[in-house]
Order: C-alpha cells, then structure tokens, then sequence
C-alpha cells in the first residue's frame, strides 16, 4: 500500500468518526457499511472500527448487512442450512460458527486456501471430511485416466481407512478399496480395471460419502450465486478482521456475532425470538 493510499483512507475514517452527532454519526456507518462488498474500503473500515469510541453499532450494522446479500435467495439460504447443520454435527468443536465456515469453503468450487481461513481449527471429523473430498476430487479429477494418478486414489483411500472411526463407513470404504486390483502386482490389468470400472467406482465413492458424510452434494450455482456467495464469504472475513482488530466491542456483541457468523436467515430469526 502506497503512503498516499494510507492517508486517505485515514482521512476518510476520521470524516466518519468525527460526524457531530449522534444521527449524523449513524448516518456515516450506513454510509460506510454499503461499501462493504467493496475490497477497496477494506482499510477504510479497520481504520473507522479502531478509531471509533465504541465500535458496537459498527459491528451490528456491519453484520445486518452481511445477512441481508444472502436473505433473498433460497438456494443460498437452503447452502447455509446444510452448513449449519454439518456444525451441530460436530458437537467437539467448541465454535460452530467456525465448522460452518469450514464446510462452506469445502463445498466452494475452485478449492482455494484462503477460502478456508474463517475455518483455522479442524476435528476428526472435519479433517475426515476434508480427506475425502481431496480423495474423490482426486479420483474424479481429468488426469484419474493416469496410473500414478489411479494409483494415489487407492493408496489414499487406505491411508483414509486408518483414520476412520464409523463402522459403516468403514466397511464401505474398505469395499471399494477392496475392489481395487493391486497396481503392484499387474499395472496392465489395473490400468485396464480403472478404464473400464473408475466412473461406476467413482459414483459408489461419492455415494457413500453423500450418505455417511452428508458432504460434496453438488451444488449448482449459478454464476451470481457465485459472486454473491463469494461477495458475503469476503464481508464476513472483514467483520472478523474488524472485531480482531484494535477496536472497542463490549463482549456480548462480539460473541453474539461470532455465534451467528454464516448462520441462515431462519435460524436468525429464531435466535430473535429465544
């Protein structure tokens, strides 16, 4: 960042806080906040949370707004159900809010590592639920045709196997890898079993992950969905910055908006009337 980008964006944040009034300082938030999809007032928001007295109504502004790009769109809502419930799946994880963010970067398409930086402590069963996504990402990617790449998915399939503590799982998994010729033995008869046999195998494996994981549905979404999705994932990342950062937010606000990070429009409005 250039010194001259630094000082306008700290200008801009004192305009804000130095509003004279009550109102007229409630105005600048909402002023502030329908920038909030925007990447080049990112600085501008840490700057104003910092410099803020108190950074509160910031915050709750700041989140109402997150909620409300996804609000309107059922598809998107019935996603952050699925996410949602895939965390009180997870009962060990002391912050669900930090399994559904791990889930709705799992499901997003292409995998990136930053999509998973809301998500920063894995269980068993998230790490399990990552391990079989890359595995059948791996198994169904455009190079699987390959020996060496055939061969991965099995052996990590078996590496899999040592980590799984669901018998029914287990058993299902240890299916498909038993139908796996051994490549060791003979590569030309394995080549030609994963010619003829890898989609149907591939499917079994998705199957089974579907019904045992309850993970890599395929999730269509349209070209918007996906800038919108994109749009609220980045928004939320900058609230946490905001609240990680340097600024005064009393603590039942700070853990009210971790609780309800990514949560659905109904399980929101539910929380309302608890």
């Amino acid at each position: 960042m250039r010194l001259a980008d630094f000082s306008g964006f700290n200008e801009a944040a004192r305009k804000i806080v130095a509003s004279h009034n009550l109102q007229a300082l409630e105005q600048a938030l909402a002023g502030l906040v329908s920038h909030i999809s925007d990447p080049h007032w990112r600085e501008i928001f840490l700057l104003t949370a910092a410099m803020l007295r108190s950074a509160d109504g910031l915050v709750q502004l700041m989140k109402q707004h997150i909620d409300a790009l996804v609000a309107q769109d059922p598809y998107l809502q019935e996603f952050l159900t699925w996410a949602s419930q895939k965390s009180k799946d997870t009962p060990s994880q002391p912050k669900v809010a930090t399994v559904r963010a791990f889930y709705v970067a799992l499901a997003r398409t292409p995998h990136m590592a930053s999509h998973f930086t809301l998500a920063c402590t894995l269980d068993q069963g998230m790490f399990l639920d990552a391990a079989l996504d890359n595995l059948l990402r791996l198994c169904a990617s455009d190079q699987s045709q390959d020996f060496t790449q055939a061969h991965a998915c099995g052996d990590a399939l078996s590496n899999i196997l040592g980590i799984v503590l669901d018998a029914g799982l287990y058993k299902s998994l240890q299916q498909l890898r038993d139908q796996f010729p051994n490549p060791n033995q003979n590569r030309e008869r394995f080549q030609i079993w994963w010619q003829a046999h890898s989609s149907a195998w591939v499917e079994q494996l998705k199957t089974t992950i579907i019904n045992y994981r309850n993970i890599n549905h395929d999730w269509q979404f349209s070209q918007q969905q996906q800038q919108v999705l994109q749009r609220y994932y980045d928004a939320n990342q900058l609230l946490l910055d905001c609240l990680n950062s340097n600024c005064e937010v009393t603590l039942a606000i700070r853990q009210e908006i971790e609780t309800t990070l990514l949560l659905p429009t109904k399980e929101l409005e539910d929380r309302e009337w608890q």
